[in-house]
């Protein structure tokens, strides 16, 4: 039976095509928001770090209504390191609206999303967005779409999909981009008319399938998910079925819908609608929750795995305490369990001695992300060098993971791009011209990846733009070479002295300024030759009673390198830490005592 008054819809797009944009304006349009009300942009990105970082990393639920119609929007990350997101949410929709560029064209996300989207079955409604743009290619970009739905094997039916041409941050959406109307109706019409109402069954069992888990202090999980028959009501009994077929009995505590921008409490709620409920204890993604008297089972979320692990460790500085206040080992195990269990796409494990905790994830931004959302909670840790995650097929041979990488690149610079890749394992696989820029797709292990953009955005002059994500897992590649040159290692710990820099920032580049605290083993620069130097950071002048010509020259330091999180993880080697506290990210040596390196070198 068809619920007529309900509407579930996903937004996919590639990172940066107004995804969270568009939703503001559905929400303006729908009359969520006053005409004089004061409203931040991007209201859904309401995490400090998707606000800073300008992207969407958690899925959000929402809901509008229209001529009586409610529509319940998931908002989904664009960025592939959050796919596991993705995935999942993907099974609560019934239609998705695709946002593609009208300048920049289906880019290598948009093929991730739009891959899943189409295995689902999912109706497709294209949004040509930011037609305003000067270079803007609307017509095109609709071929191009359809080759790539040709590409990703969608039925016919799927390659019929409707059209809307918009302009989000103008608050328009049109059926031709030369029509004049400046509201955002033609898109809610095309809504209702062209996706599905949820097919369920309103009698039949209860059948809720977890896709998200939400956390509150107040009530512990909370399970999300579309309620796919039956009708639930508040202080029902129900039967969970985990993942791993082990079932036991509950009572369902309270239940919500999600209206507007928040969760509204029910007395009871019906098929088709998406739901939030209170009461599963250890709600995991994929659990049923169902019927006592005619269970129901679905078929489990399959999530694609991790491919990229890093380990974290209490901090061992000597520094350790001066800037977070949780700094032991037990808190940082304690915190990363927690993480387990609401992130499905992070396979969290302790190491047998005990030593620290590998998290495994789907990329160095999945895994920074994690680890500045609790450095921000006042932890002090360390963490390695991230590793891939190495399998091995029938043969015992080795497999790596292998991305697709795209490059857009000013034409002049093309071959420098090539080259680099060339040297980090990578193989082209398509290039071609659109203006003065050049398009290039190539194939290069995840290894390979890291510290790539950097050395890109350099041999560019910073004009580069690159996107990579996980494509399959191929044969091993050989070794790579590391980073070419060494480090200058602090020999004491001190206060960095503007003097002794002077002379070092003519060896090399420095990451410390004057005046910073270092300690014995902390790198503060890079040489500009092969091999680690041990240098003095808090050395001063010597004063003699005799005035020399030039002693009063002024010192003039370069302003030193500073590295984000991910830049630190990409730039360090296998006997090297990242060390991360509320305030700093410092890199250090794994030995600090430069006698003990030696000898550990020597083994």
């Amino acid at each position: 039976m068809k619920q007529e008054n309900l509407r579930n819809i996903a937004i996919i797009a590639h990172v940066d095509h107004g995804k969270t944009t568009l939703v503001d304006r559905l929400l303006y349009t729908s009359g969520v928001f006053r005409e004089n009300q004061q409203v931040d942009e991007r209201v859904l990105d309401s995490n400090d770090q998707e606000r800073e970082r300008g992207i969407t990393i958690l899925s959000k639920n929402i809901s509008v209504t229209y001529n009586g119609v409610k529509i319940n929007v998931i908002d989904t990350p664009g960025h592939a390191d959050f796919g596991g997101e993705v995935e999942r949410v993907l099974n609560m929709a019934d239609g998705a609206l695709l946002i593609v560029d009208a300048f920049e064209g289906p880019m290598p996300q948009t093929r991730f999303v739009l891959k899943h989207a189409l295995s689902l079955g999912l109706r497709i409604v294209l949004v040509v967005n930011k037609i305003d743009r000067p270079g803007a290619r609307p017509e095109e970009v609709v071929d191009e779409v359809f080759d790539l739905m040709v590409e990703l094997e969608a039925s016919d039916e799927q390659l019929d999909f409707p059209i809307i041409y918009a302009s989000a941050v103008n608050g328009y959406a049109r059926y031709a981009p030369d029509d004049d109307n400046m509201d955002m109706l033609p898109l809610l019409d095309t809504i209702l008319k062209e996706i599905p109402a949820p097919d369920c069954e309103p009698n039949g069992p209860v059948a809720l399938q977890i896709c998200t888990v939400d956390h509150s202090s107040f009530v512990g999980r909370i399970g999300v998910g579309r309620l796919f028959s039956g009708t639930i009501h508040k202080n029902e009994q129900a039967l969970v079925i985990k993942n791993d077929n082990t079932r036991y009995n509950t009572v369902i505590k309270d239940v919500f819908t999600f209206e507007e921008l928040g969760k509204k409490k029910q007395q009871e709620v019906y098929a088709g609608d998406i739901v939030a409920v209170v009461g599963v204890e250890d709600a995991d993604i994929g659990d049923m929750v169902t019927s006592r008297e005619n269970p129901v089972r679905l078929d489990p979320i399959e999530v694609e795995e991790p491919t990229m692990a890093v380990v974290f460790e209490a901090s061992t500085s000597p520094l350790i305490g001066r800037e977070g206040d949780i700094v032991g080992a037990r808190q940082l195990k304690e915190r990363l369990m927690r993480e387990a269990e609401s992130n499905i796409s992070m396979r969290i494990e302790e190491l047998e001695d005990k030593s620290g905790v590998e998290v495994a994830g789907r990329g160095v931004l999945h895994l920074s992300v994690l680890m500045e959302t609790m450095r921000r909670e006042g932890f002090e840790f360390q963490v390695g060098r991230p590793r891939v995650l190495i399998k091995k097929d029938e043969q015992g041979r080795k497999l790596e993971p292998i991305e697709e990488a795209t490059v857009d690149v000013p034409s002049e610079y093309a071959g420098k791009a090539i080259e680099v890749f060339g040297s980090a394992g990578g193989e082209m696989a398509d290039m071609f011209q659109r203006g003065d820029q050049t398009h290039l797709v190539f194939k290069i292990p995840t290894r390979g990846t890291m510290g790539l953009r950097t050395r890109l955005l350099n041999v560019t002059r910073g004009e580069a733009t690159m996107f990579h994500h996980f494509s399959e897992y191929g044969a091993y590649r050989g070794d790579f070479n590391g980073r070419k040159n060494g480090s200058m290692i602090s020999m004491s710990t001190e206060k960095s002295v503007a003097y002794a820099l002077d002379t070092l920032q003519e060896r090399g580049k420095l990451f410390v300024g004057p005046g910073e605290d270092c300690y014995e083993g902390m790198i503060v620069g890079e040489s500009a030759k092969e091999g680690d130097m041990v240098v003095n950071i808090a050395k001063s002048k010597q004063l003699g009673n005799q005035r020399s010509s030039g002693a009063d020259k002024a010192i003039q330091l370069t302003p030193p390198q500073t590295f984000t999180l991910e830049e630190a993880l990409e730039y360090i080697e296998d006997d090297e830490l990242v060390e991360v506290t509320p305030q700093s990210i410092r890199l250090r040596k794994r030995i600090l005592n430069s006698i003990e390196r030696k000898k550990a070198n020597k083994n």
